[in-house]
């Protein structure tokens, strides 16, 4: 038997698929990169897409808050290279894309919880306008 993993066992409380349950932190961080790069063709989907790609951002956050040291330690640099790419793709969204109330509630705020904060520089129409709709 194996060890219990706290990073599986939240994923698995939070009712995420059964793929990413599978893939940890290491597949949350594919997928963020994924994301950066949509963001940096210039992304084309709307905002309940882009929040669902932010959400997969806090899960990693709130993931790693739980995980052991050593897999914190395996994925430290990887992050903050990815984060450090997608902050020069984004510019300050002037509050939260979730709303104030949400932020509020979840405890979000612009230095800790950037990527709710911010939006592409490139994007479709459709996503920046429900974005100045805020």
């Amino acid at each position: 038997m194996g060890r219990k993993d706290p990073v599986t066992d939240f994923l698995k409380g939070r009712g995420c698929p059964a793929h990413v349950v599978r893939g940890g932190l290491t597949g949350l961080i594919d997928s963020w990169e994924a994301t950066i790069a949509s963001v940096a063709r210039g992304y084309t989907l709307g905002l309940d897409d882009y929040l669902n790609d932010m959400d997969g951002r806090q899960l990693i956050e709130e993931a790693l808050g739980i995980a052991p040291d050593r897999e914190k330690k395996k994925h430290a640099d990887r992050l903050r290279r990815a984060d450090a790419r997608m902050k020069k793709l984004l510019a300050p969204a002037g509050n939260c894309l979730w709303g104030t109330e949400v932020a509020e509630v979840e405890g979000w705020s612009e230095r800790k919880n950037w990527w709710y904060f911010m939006k592409p520089l490139k994007a479709g129409p459709d996503l920046l306008a429900e974005i100045e709709d805020l």
